[in-house]
């Protein structure tokens, strides 16, 4: 298994990941290149390590199997931001 892990980590794979908060805290990752794959952690910086692990987990065992290493998917979102109140009367 060490040198499957070596070979993974000698070539280096960038991917794009989401981080959205968890409704108990802390945040949820997903990375849409790579189906399934998710974690989460307390703040953002362990969000991020458990991402880097997850992902590097996520391409150890598509290599086991002999899949190819998928892209990164480019994403095509332009997310806005915006509160908007709503008032609501009584019935």
């Amino acid at each position: 298994m060490a040198k499957l892990r070596e070979t993974i980590e000698q070539a280096e794979y960038s991917y794009t990941v989401l981080f959205e908060p968890a409704e108990e805290g802390g945040y949820v990752v997903t990375c849409p290149a790579l189906p399934g794959m998710v974690t989460e952690g307390d703040t953002l910086k362990e969000a991020r390590e458990m991402a880097k692990d997850a992902i590097l987990c996520y391409l150890e065992s598509m290599q086991k199997e002999g899949l190819p290493i998928p892209r990164d998917k480019t994403l095509r979102q332009n997310p806005v931001k915006e509160k908007l109140r709503v008032m609501l009367t009584p019935a």
